[in-house]
């Protein structure tokens, strides 16, 4: 079987979205730094512009398309005015998240469609139109961020963790058709990044990265990954060790090591009639 397509900026556009801050942003400007045209989405269309200016002002091509993932019309719409307008699509970066803690205790509907609204369908939403083009042009590069957390669940990461999950099996079902179509697709799940996201987190943060760092590993994972990348090493592989053991000793372990066993509870609300 020939080696699958690998982008390169000589092909292209990379397309990120969630571009506006944290890893997105690092991302689309390192991505850019290594002579990429990259297209960057987000809802906040300020601070795309901003973006754009910093990329043009060392020489960098960044040009900015605000679309809100979670409109499936608008998505498609998109990835058609990117490739009119900047070029052609050979790498899609699916870096849009979000997270909203989720506590047994303390269930919320919304957090957790919310969140799946984001992590997963909008991913979905930019997937489907891309895969298109990239299929027609006889290849492509597709990455999805995913998250360390997707191995096992986390205390107050029911709706993150579970969307991640999803996401990396999403994949693993998908890339048996494209492989066949020549696209690439990878799943990188990094650890902790500090980023606005993780500040969210309320507990401790082993091995938390720069998004500077992240996103270095990310665009190498680009360059020489395979399937599934995963950083800081040491810190993911003590979590794929975790996974393997049995629930019940597995459960104890993360509850002592968080600190979730000595966390009250939150205070119980009345029942709806």
């Amino acid at each position: 079987m020939p080696e699958l397509y690998r982008a390169n900026p000589k092909d292209g556009v990379a397309w990120i979205t969630g571009a506006s801050t944290g890893i997105g942003r690092a991302l689309a400007l390192r991505l850019a730094a290594e002579g990429y045209t990259v297209a960057a989405t987000a809802r906040d269309a300020e601070r795309l512009s901003s973006l754009s200016e910093e990329a043009s002002i060392i020489n960098r091509n960044i040009i900015s398309f605000p679309c809100d993932v979670t409109d499936q019309e608008q998505m498609a719409k998109t990835v058609a005015e990117i490739e009119r307008a900047a070029g052609k699509i050979v790498l899609a970066v699916f870096n849009a998240g979000c997270y909203f803690p989720t506590r047994g205790d303390r269930l919320d509907a919304l957090n957790i469609l919310n969140t799946f609204d984001i992590n997963l369908f909008g991913t979905v939403y930019g997937l489907v139109p891309v895969v298109d083009f990239m299929r027609a042009r006889g290849r492509g590069h597709i990455v999805f961020i995913g998250s360390a957390s997707s191995y096992f669940g986390w205390p107050s990461a029911a709706a993150y963790s579970a969307s991640k999950a999803a996401l990396a099996t999403m994949a693993e079902a998908l890339k048996y058709d494209f492989d066949k179509m020549n696209i690439r697709l990878q799943v990188l799940n990094p650890g902790f990044i500090d980023t606005p996201l993780t500040e969210k987190y309320s507990f401790y943060m082993p091995g938390l990265m720069s998004v500077d760092d992240a996103s270095a590993r990310m665009a190498r994972s680009l360059r020489t990954g395979g399937f599934e990348s995963s950083f800081p090493r040491r810190f993911t592989l003590i979590l794929k060790a975790l996974n393997i053991l049995p629930f019940s000793l597995r459960y104890r372990l993360v509850r002592k090591l968080t600190g979730w066993e000595m966390r009250p509870l939150a205070k119980a609300r009345k029942p709806r009639r």
